[in-house]
């Protein structure tokens, strides 16, 4: 990433347009460096948006939606790498704080079910710094973690310790030829993202916001 002082301030610049007057009703603060940091370690976060206001909620319309295209249209500013894109986080009243204990829900219920199956679980598609959120709480359980499909679709599967992961070009055949068992234990797959461990275990520059500071 460029100088933090200016990343920052092409941030506040985006931000300033999307608060101008006519258009979204939000109050934001964006910290950089050491302060921006995320304190659970799910995020590299260098730049951190926090947002509230009386449009705060469009921001969170399915699990989201908005708040996870701001990040990405950041990123892109930024000129950002695919893997870097969470070193610039948004987050509006509290949202990603329950987003985190909603996954790692989702991680308790795909260990349990591999458990008592000893079959492979996959879950819904997710953004990937919420994939990698999965593969963190999904670490230490002594199972193997991969990521499957494409683009917007691509999800997390949670295999048995010792599974024999298809060939890539069985996981591409797979993915494009099923499309049931997500969330219930699917045999899909794709390389990359593999973990394995013990059973389940455990600032900078400030910038006022459109509506003002908080």
């Amino acid at each position: 990433m460029e100088d933090l002082q200016q990343a920052a301030e092409k941030v506040a610049s985006l931000m300033r347009t999307l608060t101008a007057p006519g258009a979204l009703r939000l109050k934001y603060r964006i910290t950089a460096g050491a302060g921006a940091a995320d304190p659970d370690g799910f995020e590299r976060r260098d730049i951190y948006v926090e947002c509230k206001g009386p449009d705060a909620g469009l921001l969170l319309d399915r699990d989201g939606e908005l708040l996870r295209a701001l990040e990405h249209v950041a990123a892109k500013a930024l000129r950002l790498e695919p893997e870097e894109h969470d070193r610039v986080s948004f987050d509006a009243d509290g949202f990603k704080a329950g987003r985190a204990r909603a996954l790692r829900e989702m991680a308790d219920k795909g260990v349990d079910y591999v458990d008592e199956n000893e079959r492979p679980y996959s879950f819904p598609p997710m953004s990937s710094r919420e994939r990698r959120m999965l593969h963190m709480f999904l670490k230490d359980t002594g199972l193997q973690t991969a990521s499957s499909g494409e683009g917007s679709r691509r999800f997390v599967v949670l295999y048995p310790e010792g599974y024999r992961i298809p060939s890539e070009e069985d996981r591409r055949s797979s993915d494009r030829g099923r499309g049931g068992d997500r969330g219930r234990g699917g045999d899909r797959g794709r390389g990359g993202d593999r973990g394995r461990g013990p059973r389940r275990g455990g600032g900078g520059g400030g910038y006022g916001g459109g509506r003002g500071r908080y």
